[in-house]
């Protein structure tokens, strides 16, 4: 299976951020805007390093990885970015040119642009604040979200069942992606995505990214897919109601209506929908095998064992005494790993392949257990039967860089002190429980921060 990128219970999901990092290929290779500092609820407001009122506006439940270092210094006054900024667009064209973009889909889609420091101030936020896995998925799988998505799927039966017959991804999955993403496409995003892409890619802190999404962009543009008008999206350009970035758009998107036009931005979910199933079918999607499952672990088992790397058969599993948390034998799904999302107190998933594919939409954990569970929860489900251990708190960022330093000071290298919970984090974190008799789970806790202090 691939990686293991543990949460260790310690999720940061407002950083706006591209993960550098462990990352994957994927629809929405973008930064989420949610500022957990407040609580996350289905209506949330905008962050406030946006504007200084907030406003009920819906956005994305994606959790973000926070990136190895802290922003560049605020951006100059709006009037003197705003000169450089068309001065670059001049310069930007010659090379949009020469791979293709047409003078008219230019002249067409810089109409009105304008160089956008909100874009700016969002790419550059980072937060202290974090979240666990618990308080995620409270939110992300809250009962008016289920409803929601139960309501979405009934809407939509006969579009998601030709869509589940043509790429075999389960239809509930497809909607709780659509739920997170954009709440049933329910607030898609309003930026200019010529505007913001361009503001991003004028800015230079990841320009060759951004440069690439606003040739795409353009690309979309000009094959007449949609209109510089109607090419609405989030701050860092991901499109549509499940959220492409232009590139991924480029290479995964489908007519699924037929009219000749791969329209994800259309009140009709239909394309975007189907777009999500292509995409996860293409990157490997198993039909007929679940994400994962929620199991009980014997008393005594070995936590040394619950790691990506580690696969079994269910069988090979219950011979060791994993159940399913109603205490029957898990059936025989492929190989699985165990996957404790809060260590060895909080509940513990056998987890498939699939689980790696739903992971190369959003390669946090949180994200795919949520992703997981609502669709468990849409087809009828049961909520999470094991308690999470709710008296924790989620390690701040500067927490977390520390945690690393103090690992890596005792001898259990982490290879980087970047304050990202990666695998190589997780194994010096079990390295060091095993070595100070404590519960091997990789559990990067405050409890552990402490002992290392």
């Amino acid at each position: 299976m691939k990686r293991n990128i543990a949460l260790a219970g310690v999720l940061s999901i407002c950083v706006p951020q591209l993960a550098m990092a462990e990352t994957q290929s994927r629809p929405q290779a973008r930064p989420s805007s949610v500022d957990v500092s407040r609580q996350v609820t289905d209506t949330l407001s905008v962050p406030a390093s946006m504007r200084s009122v907030q406003l009920p506006v819906r956005v994305s439940l994606r959790p973000e990885i926070r990136p190895a270092t802290f922003p560049a210094p605020e951006p100059l006054p709006v009037a003197g970015e705003n000169a450089r900024f068309h001065a670059w667009i001049g310069a930007f064209r010659d090379r949009a040119q020469a791979q293709g973009i047409r003078s008219a889909t230019l002249d067409a889609a810089f109409a009105g642009v304008r160089y956008d420091s909100d874009v700016i101030r969002l790419d550059r936020n980072q937060s202290e604040f974090s979240k666990t896995i618990w308080q995620y998925l409270d939110s992300a799988v809250s009962d008016s979200r289920v409803t929601n998505g139960k309501t979405a799927l009934q809407n939509q039966q006969a579009t998601l069942l030709a869509i589940e017959r043509k790429y075999g991804v389960d239809k509930e999955v497809v909607v709780a992606i659509w739920g997170l993403e954009t709440n049933y496409g329910t607030f898609r995003g309003s930026n200019n995505v010529i505007e913001a892409l361009s503001t991003l890619a004028f800015d230079g802190r990841r320009a060759a990214f951004f440069e690439d999404q606003l040739i795409a962009a353009l690309q979309i543009l000009q094959t007449g897919d949609t209109t510089p008008a109607n090419m609405k999206g989030s701050w860092a350009g991901a499109m549509g109601h499940t959220q492409f970035m232009p590139t991924s758009y480029l290479e995964y998107a489908v007519d699924f209506t037929g009219n000749a036009r791969r329209d994800i931005w259309s009140d009709d979910p239909a394309d975007a929908l189907a777009s999500t199933a292509a995409y996860l079918k293409r990157h490997g999607w198993t039909t007929g095998q679940p994400w994962g499952v929620e199991v009980s672990l014997p008393r005594g088992f070995d936590y040394a064992l619950a790691d990506r790397q580690i696969t079994k058969v269910p069988s090979a599993w219950a011979a060791l005494g994993v159940t399913g948390a109603d205490g029957r034998p898990v059936p025989n799904h492929g190989n699985a790993a165990i996957l404790l999302p809060a260590g060895g107190q909080g509940a513990a998933f056998m987890i498939f392949d699939n689980f790696a594919v739903i992971e190369r939409y959003n390669s946090a954990d949180a994200y795919v257990i949520g992703v997981g569970h609502l669709s468990d929860r849409i087809g009828g489900g049961p909520t999470i039967q094991h308690p999470w251990p709710r008296e924790d708190r989620a390690l701040t960022f500067s927490e977390r860089k520390e945690m690393q330093e103090r690992l890596t000071a005792h001898g259990f290298d982490t290879k980087g002190i970047d304050g990202r919970i990666g695998p190589r984090t997780v194994d010096a974190v079990r390295a060091y429980q095993q070595a100070n008799n404590m519960l091997p789970d990789g559990y990067a806790s405050l409890a552990v921060l402490k002992r290392l202090r």
